[in-house]
Formats: structure tokens, C-alpha cells, sequence
């Protein structure tokens, strides 16, 4: 199994899958997941994107696979971004298109950023970049309180509406967020609540594309019209009548917009 040593303590899990023909040399992208998620998260996108890209999943520290530090490690948007930075050195990567979801696009664009050299475009899938809401703050005493699993499943319906989705979907993404561990989980919440990346998003110069559900109880249209004003060289993709996590509930739509965009770099 792939593990990337990334520093002496430290070893990444990640999935690196390409269909394209053997004769090419295809570009790679790379998908981060968010807190308390790991690679699998992204098992239907590969796939559809493998054919044509190399892609690269990554288990980020302390999720998945991947080594998980002790109690006290100091959780950064710049130490995950860090993170990928040396992941692309171990694999021989110069520039990516990098993907990321919820909080992984957070750091996708910190990593747009502090690294902007080694990217060739950004992609952010329901992802925020203000974390100043009180909500923020009642989920790290839900963690605190019921643990990862429980603190997950009492929160799903925001990120999959079982209604709208496959019920066994909604089971496995909940089942996979518990398996990740409680102090993990719980000191990178803290580490994000109350801050806002807003001054981060001006300094953004890769081209951007925002992936959103129309329908979002903590993502407003005004909240998604603000992120697209705020990167300079961005564009809005919003899914009419959907809700929740579209990059889990409708991945065939978010790949196929994806690679609209790509084709117009």
C-alpha cells in the first residue's frame, strides 16, 4: 500500500489511480477531503476522472490511514497545506490541479495561497471560508460530548438529505467520519473556529472553480456569491434543487463540471 514519508514521524496514505493511455504523460489532480473524512470519501470521482488525469487521493495527517499525531499537535490550514506541499516533492510533482471538499478546500486554498506556483487550477466543493458562525463552536462541544460518530450522525441531514440520496450512502459516510479520532477531529475544529480567510481569498491567483448546492442552511446564495467576488480570477457552478454535500450526493455533475472548466485552462 502506498505511504508517502513525508517527515520522520509522519507517514501519508494515498491512492494514486491512472487509466489514461500509456503513451501520454497526463496532468495529475489531486483531492483532499475535510475533517473527519479520508480518500474514500472521493470514490466516485476516480472513475470518471482517472481516464483522463492521473489522481492522486490523499489521507491528510491524522485521518484515514495516515499517521495520527498525539494530543496537542499544532493544527494549521498553513501545517495541512505543508503537508501537500511535500507530498507533490515525494511524488515528483511540479504542478497539480488541486480539488477539495468542505474543509479540504479550505486548505486547498491556503495551499492556493502559500504555493502558487504548483498549481495549475483550484476547485472547492461546498467549502467555506468563514468560520466565525456560533455553529462552528456547538460542533466542537458535540464532539466534545458525543464523540465523532455521534456528532456526526446528529448532523448529517446539513451534509446528505436521506430523502434525496441512496439511505446506504448516508449510513457509510457517517460510519466512515466516525472512524476518525476524537481529538483529531475536535483540535481542528477548534483550530478553524473564529477565523475568517477573507484577505486569504483576495490573494488567490490560480484559476478557481466553486462547486455549491443551491439549497445550504449554513451556505447562503449571498455566501456563495461573496467566495466567487472574493477570488480574483473565479467561477460559480451552483446546483439548482440540490442540497447538502454535492460532491457526494451528485459526483457525475461536480466531474462533469470540473472538466468543463479544465478544458477552458
Amino acid at each position: 500500500m502506498p505511504w508517502a514519508k513525508i517527515e520522520a514521524n509522519f507517514d501519508m496514505y494515498y491512492e494514486s489511480d491512472d487509466f489514461t493511455d500509456p503513451w501520454k504523460s497526463p496532468e495529475t489532480i489531486v483531492l483532499h477531503h475535510g475533517n473527519a473524512k479520508n480518500g474514500r470519501q472521493w470514490h466516485a470521482w476516480v472513475p470518471l476522472l482517472a481516464r483522463r488525469f492521473r489522481v492522486v487521493r490523499l489521507d491528510a495527517r491524522g485521518f484515514g490511514r495516515s499517521t495520527v499525531p498525539p494530543p496537542g499537535y499544532p493544527w494549521s490550514l498553513s501545517n495541512f497545506a505543508k503537508d501537500i506541499d511535500l507530498l507533490l516533492d515525494y511524488l515528483g510533482l511540479d504542478r497539480v490541479h488541486l480539488v477539495g471538499e468542505t474543509v479540504g478546500g479550505t486548505i486547498a486554498m491556503r495551499f492556493a495561497y502559500e504555493y502558487p506556483e504548483r498549481l495549475r487550477s483550484l476547485t472547492l466543493c461546498s467549502s467555506r471560508f468563514r468560520f466565525t458562525e456560533p455553529f462552528h463552536s456547538e460542533f466542537a462541544r458535540k464532539v466534545e460530548k458525543e464523540g465523532v460518530l455521534g456528532w456526526a450522525r446528529s448532523t448529517m441531514a446539513r451534509r446528505l438529505d436521506p430523502s434525496e440520496v441512496d439511505p446506504n450512502l448516508v449510513n457509510w459516510y457517517t460510519a466512515e467520519m466516525g472512524k476518525s479520532s476524537k481529538h483529531v477531529v475536535l483540535e481542528a475544529l477548534v483550530a478553524l473556529t473564529g477565523h475568517d480567510f477573507s484577505d486569504m481569498l483576495r490573494q488567490i491567483s490560480a484559476p478557481t472553480l466553486i462547486l455549491s448546492a443551491e439549497n445550504r442552511s449554513d451556505y447562503s446564495a449571498d455566501y456563495m456569491r461573496e467566495m466567487h467576488e472574493l477570488i480574483p480570477n473565479s467561477e460559480l457552478v451552483v446546483f439548482p434543487g440540490a442540497a447538502g454535500y454535492i460532491q457526494v450526493s451528485q459526483p457525475e455533475k461536480c466531474v462533469q463540471a470540473l472538466l468543463a472548466f479544465l478544458e477552458k485552462l
